[in-house]
C-alpha cells in the first residue's frame, strides 16, 4: 500500500507518457481484450445502465464496456492514450453501427466538460495511468453529482499481482516517484484517493476467469506476442534473460492452471471492483 502523500508532479512526465503510449500501442492488445470479454460483460451487468443514460469508458482499449453499453442504449464514449486501440475500437462500434464517440487522449485530462457522465468506468486500464491523485480529480470532474465511477482493478494479492513480481525480479526498477498500477488494488489506497467528492465507497474482490486455448507455456508465448508491456519487457532483455523470464512466466501459470482440458489453460485473477458516488 502506498501511504505516502501522492505528488502530482513526476520528473520527466512526457517521456513516461510517451513511453507508456508506445507500450500500450505495441502487439496487439485487441486480441488480448477477448480473453476479457466475459469479465466485461459480468462488470457491467452490475452497473446501473439506464436508455440514454451517457456512459464514458475510461482507458477503454479496444471499447469492450463502451460497447456493451451502447447496445444496453446507452450514449457511450471511449478514450485511450493508444491510438491502434481506438481505431479498433472504431471498427467495434461501425460494424453494429453502434453511435459510440471514441478518441484518442489522456485519461489525466479528459477532453469532456465538468459533470457530463452519469457512468464513468474503466477495466484493467485506468489503473495505469502515472499520476493516481490527477486520474481521482478528473474522475469527479467529468461525473454528475449523484452519478457513479466503478472501476476493475487487479490486486497485488491476486494472480496479476503474482506476475508483477516475476517482472520485477527480472527488470530494472520502475521510474521513481510512480505508484505501482496495484495500488488501485488495495482497499485502503483506494478509499484515501476517493475520500474527497465521493460517497458510498464500495470495495468487492472478485475473481476473472482468463481462459486461453493453449498451454501455459503457449499462453506465455500468445502475451509475448500481443501484450505490449509483456512484448517491451521481453525485449528489453538480452537472450539468456528472456528464457529465465519465460521459464518463470509459464512456471507462473502452471501452478495457477485450473483447466481440466487438456491443451489449455485457464487462470483466475483477483480484482477489485470499485464503486463510488459522486457527491
Amino acid at each position: 500500500m502506498n501511504t505516502n502523500l501522492e505528488s502530482t508532479t513526476i520528473p520527466n512526465l512526457e517521456a513516461v507518457k510517451a513511453r507508456q503510449k508506445a507500450m500500450w500501442e505495441a502487439g496487439d492488445y485487441g486480441q488480448v481484450a477477448r480473453t476479457t470479454q466475459n469479465v466485461a460483460e459480468e462488470f457491467v451487468a452490475r452497473r446501473p445502465l439506464v436508455p440514454y443514460s451517457r456512459v464514458l469508458d475510461v482507458a477503454c482499449g479496444t471499447g469492450n464496456l463502451a460497447i456493451i453499453a451502447a447496445r444496453r442504449g446507452c450514449v457511450a464514449s471511449g478514450i485511450d492514450i493508444a491510438g491502434n486501440l481506438i481505431a479498433q475500437a472504431r471498427a467495434r462500434a461501425a460494424v453494429e453501427r453502434l453511435p459510440i464517440y471514441f478518441e484518442e487522449g489522456d485519461a489525466e485530462a479528459l477532453p469532456f466538460g465538468g459533470g457530463r457522465f452519469d457512468l464513468v468506468v474503466s477495466m484493467f486500464g485506468l489503473m495505469f495511468a502515472p499520476r493516481p491523485d490527477v486520474v481521482a480529480a478528473e474522475l469527479l470532474r467529468v461525473t454528475k453529482p449523484g452519478g457513479q465511477i466503478a472501476m476493475a482493478n487487479w490486486t497485488p494479492e491476486g494472480f496479476i499481482g503474482k506476475m508483477f513480481k516475476v517482472f520485477s525480479a527480472h527488470l530494472p526498477p520502475p521510474v521513481p516517484g510512480i505508484p505501482s498500477p496495484l495500488d488501485w488494488g488495495d482497499e485502503a489506497t483506494v478509499r484515501s484517493r476517493l475520500r474527497r467528492g465521493f460517497t458510498d465507497v464500495r470495495l468487492t474482490r472478485r475473481i476473472a476467469r482468463m481462459r486461453y486455448p493453449f498451454t501455459p507455456a503457449g499462453t506465455v508465448e500468445f502475451f509475448r506476442q500481443f501484450y505490449g508491456p509483456t512484448q517491451r519487457a521481453f525485449a528489453s532483455l538480452d537472450a539468456s534473460a528472456q528464457e529465465r523470464l519465460r521459464q518463470d512466466m509459464v512456471d507462473l501459470q502452471e501452478a495457477n492452471n485450473l483447466a481440466e482440458t487438456p491443451g489449455t489453460t485457464e487462470v483466475a485473477a483477483e480484482y477489485l471492483e470499485v464503486v463510488a458516488v459522486r457527491k
